[in-house]
């Protein structure tokens, strides 16, 4: 039975630390943040334009067009990762995989630029 609990005391000893962590990141910034509200820190903020109208207003769809841009992107990088770091076990057929992958992306973007969707006008 002891040497079960000496087995489980790193586990233990994370949480633990993981936990006065997460405790001390919450209560940190209530005991050393400067109070100074005024009606412009207050306010409320949207898609970066200045608080009017109602907040179902109609919004252009470039912002949408962006974010999802943004999304496809985001994710060829979160496949990069993982890939760079098993390139050596892989072998040739996973580094050509990943260079197909990387043209069809480049492809969608050489196709995204032609159709002006990255321009802001």
């Amino acid at each position: 039975m002891e040497t079960l609990l000496v087995d489980y005391l790193p586990l233990v000893l994370f949480i633990g630390i993981a936990l006065v962590i997460g405790i001390a990141l919450l209560v940190a910034p209530f005991a050393v943040a400067y109070q100074n509200p005024d009606p412009e820190k207050v306010s409320a903020y949207e898609c970066g334009f200045n608080a009017f109208d109602d907040a179902r207003m109609k919004f252009d769809v470039r912002f949408y067009l962006v974010a999802i841009l943004f999304i496809i992107f985001d994710l060829e990088v979160a496949f990069l990762f993982p890939w760079a770091v098993a390139l050596k076990d892989i072998g040739a057929f996973g580094f050509w995989s990943m260079m197909v992958f990387l043209g069809v992306l480049t492809v969608g973007f050489v196709y995204e630029w032609r159709k002006g969707a990255l321009e802001w006008d």
